[in-house]
């Protein structure tokens, strides 16, 4: 049996903010169904020139994207990361997007990161092993 499991949206955002994260969950929920490839590809273009989000921007970001969303809100945690890493792309700036597996029990997961910690996740993200990572492009990674 399968019970509903949605995350708690403390306050309703802005019109403006609502609007745009719409607009991202309206992108990611189709990606969610592209390959790991494709998806890779599409996070790399969109998030060239843009400078590391914090870890307020990115939690501000996941915050409205749960709150316009019952999947995203649920356990759709990949269109979740895609709508928030291309929300805060929309705002300026770029988290570290990841993906990733845990061995016992098997699950998969996807969330994003800023300043090297998992975004509202609690601990949850760090039993999973990183398989897939679209980062920040940033000058030392530009000169690697």
């Amino acid at each position: 049996m399968s019970t509903p499991e949605t995350l708690f949206a403390a306050e309703r955002p802005p019109l403006r903010t609502r609007v745009a994260a719409r607009v991202a969950v309206a992108i990611a929920l189709p990606m969610a169904h592209l390959s790991p490839r494709r998806i890779r590809h599409v996070l790399s273009f969109a998030r060239r020139g843009a400078p590391p989000a914090t870890y307020a921007q990115a939690s501000a970001a996941r915050s409205a994207v749960i709150a316009v969303s019952t999947t995203c809100a649920g356990k759709g945690c990949l269109p979740r990361s895609i709508a928030t890493a291309l929300l805060c792309r929309v705002r300026g700036c770029w988290p570290t997007w990841k993906v990733g597996v845990r061995a016992a029990p098997f699950g998969a997961h996807a969330w994003v990161e800023a300043a090297g910690c998992a975004v509202d996740e609690g601990e949850q993200a760090q039993a999973f092993l990183p398989l897939m990572a679209v980062e920040p492009v940033t000058d030392e990674t530009r000169k690697s």
